[in-house]
């Protein structure tokens, strides 16, 4: 098995059908990830065991979902020297979603977490491969070939469109 490179961690299992499409992208890629549940607030000893250890078990990159008070990707980040993609979840007691946006957007200086749309897991995943891309050239090449798939796949529909 190979060691996992991502960590996709999530508040609770409700978070997982979002997070799932990280994981999905990080499959397409080759990725090697983990995904587990730890709760910011429930799991509190787990969270620092996690956070202070992510990066001795060879993590690179740490993709953290959350709803609601959405604390679990700024905690981590406080803690972890990785960096930290927040996904913020618009859970069942959420205002909209707003809660976990600015919970996890609104960082005080020196503890940054790059943060994605509401229920923004696909990009997390793909903001994870272009970190991991920056030392490895097959995970760039890959991310280019991404990138002009989805240029041929606009331009299909331009002309699909265009022809009538």
């Amino acid at each position: 098995m190979v060691n996992p490179l991502v960590s996709i961690i999530m508040g609770s299992d409700s978070d997982l059908p979002v997070m799932n499409q990280a994981a999905e992208i990080l499959n397409s890629f080759g990725v090697a990830y983990e995904i587990t549940i730890v709760s910011a607030h429930r799991t509190p000893k787990r969270l620092f065991e996690f956070s202070e250890n992510a990066h001795k078990r060879g993590i690179e990159v740490i993709i953290a979902g959350a709803g609601g008070a959405a604390h679990l990707p700024g905690m981590v980040a406080a803690i972890s020297p990785l960096p930290v993609i927040g996904v913020p979840i618009k859970s069942s007691n959420s205002i909209d979603g707003w809660d976990s946006i600015l919970s996890i957007l609104q960082m005080p200086g020196g503890v940054p977490v790059a943060t994605v749309a509401l229920n923004g897991a696909k990009n997390a995943g793909l903001l994870a491969v272009q970190i991991l891309s920056v030392k490895d050239v097959q995970l760039r090449k890959k991310m280019l070939d991404y990138k002009s798939g989805m240029d041929l796949e606009v331009m299909e529909k331009v002309k699909k469109l265009k022809d009538g």
